[in-house]
């Protein structure tokens, strides 16, 4: 049986990376450690830390002791690290928190276990570790910088035949620009948070030169799907539609993101954690190249388009269906430094692991737009005061 230490699983994508864990596998053991900040929801996991498969750990992956107890007490296999701060404007108001908890948590967690994965040193001196041992780190596509937007009506996207052959299901794949990220693309963050992010990858390439230590990264698009906090844009905008409120868009909405339906980036990771080269980093894409104005306009025809088909959700609605349509658009002041352009080239996950981003976005976010109508008591129970208070602040002076 493995064990998997994972941190921030109480978080949006380490929840369900825990679900899809648990329904796929049987014979594993999963530690969370999660300090239940405000983007941690033990709501969220509360059926899976019932599990006897599951222990939970109330606690930051700074605190030393703490870390160093949990793989005292546990034979970790696996440490899959989605703990972090990860709101861009939450980073430029307070950048100090993004660095503790990013780069110090992390090297807390890699002491860790190369301390408890070491079973003696090879003759050139190099730590020996203990066998089928991963240290996976999750990280993001924002640690690239930006890409140059080349387009301002998409083209097509046009596909190595490898891959091609591989995602032969996905059709009308588009792109805005010329170049994507790949894992050879140098580090250029922009803004406290993704700094803090490519900093932790950073320590984490060092451990494995310096130590020999056993690692992958995973670099990922913008996420969405169930159990997102409503601060993000696409839980945002579903929240506000059915509350016949504002939508903000940071300013002409022409800014183009690559978006990956939570699920599939879950298997993408469990698949880089069995089977990825040690020491390699995989980019995690979804072939979903939009603009946010896109974005948000399609969100609200789907929303719509679901109150129509299925009369049943219209009881969820806090506003007259005759009030979701684009006039709830609202452009505001632009993100300081907001980046053009992300967008992922998955290539290599593609060829050598065998996967791919599975769920096109106008499926993916019907899906997701069904999830939050029938979860109504979970978006409740996360949009509290303290939410709110922030969400003026962020956004009532623009």
């Amino acid at each position: 049986m493995k064990t998997y230490l994972v941190t921030g699983a109480a978080g949006f994508i380490g929840a369900n990376f825990v679900k899809y864990m648990l329904k796929k596998h049987t014979d594993i053991k999963i530690v969370i450690l999660d300090k239940l900040t405000y983007a941690g929801n033990l709501g969220t996991i509360k059926d899976e830390i019932k599990d006897e498969r599951v222990e939970f750990f109330k606690g930051d992956i700074c605190n030393i002791e703490l870390v160093e107890n949990i793989f005292t007490k546990n034979e970790i296999d696996y440490v899959i690290n989605f703990a972090a701060e990860s709101h861009v404007d939450r980073s430029i108001e307070n950048p100090r928190i993004f660095l503790e908890t990013n780069i110090l948590g992390t090297q807390t967690l890699l002491d860790a276990a190369k301390k408890n994965w070491s079973i003696g040193k090879d003759k050139n001196g190099y730590p020996i570790y203990k066998k089928d041992k991963k240290f996976h780190h999750v990280s993001t596509d924002e640690v690239y910088g930006s890409l140059k937007k080349d387009y301002d009506k998409p083209i097509e996207l046009k596909l190595d035949m490898k891959v091609k052959k591989i995602v032969e299901d996905r059709k009308n794949l588009q792109t805005y620009g010329t170049e994507m990220f790949t894992e050879k693309t140098p580090l250029d963050p922009r803004s406290p948070y993704s700094s803090a992010k490519a900093s932790s990858d950073m320590i984490v390439m060092a451990y494995g030169e310096t130590y020999h230590f056993p690692f992958n990264i995973t670099r990922c698009s913008n996420n969405y799907g169930p159990y997102h906090f409503p601060e993000k844009l696409i839980p945002l905008i579903i929240k506000n539609i059915l509350g016949g409120k504002k939508l903000p868009v940071y300013g002409k909405g022409d800014n183009v993101r690559d978006w990956l339906y939570v699920e599939d980036h879950c298997k993408a990771i469990d698949m880089v954690v069995s089977n990825g080269i040690p020491g390699e980093i995989y980019n995690v894409g979804g072939f979903n190249e939009e603009k946010n104005i896109n974005i948000v306009k399609l969100t609200i025809d789907s929303i719509l388009n679901l109150m129509k088909k299925n009369i049943e959700y219209q009881q969820v609605l806090k506003t007259d269906l005759k009030n979701i349509n684009y006039d709830l658009i609202t452009y505001v002041g632009d993100r300081l430094g907001h980046d053009a352009r992300y967008a992922i080239d998955p290539t290599k996950i593609v060829t050598e692991l065998g996967w791919y981003p599975e769920t096109p976005f106008t499926e993916g976010i019907e899906k997701t737009i069904i999830w939050y109508l029938e979860n109504q008591d979970w978006v409740d129970s996360v949009v509290s005061g303290d939410y709110q208070k922030y969400y003026d602040e962020m956004y009532g002076k623009r």
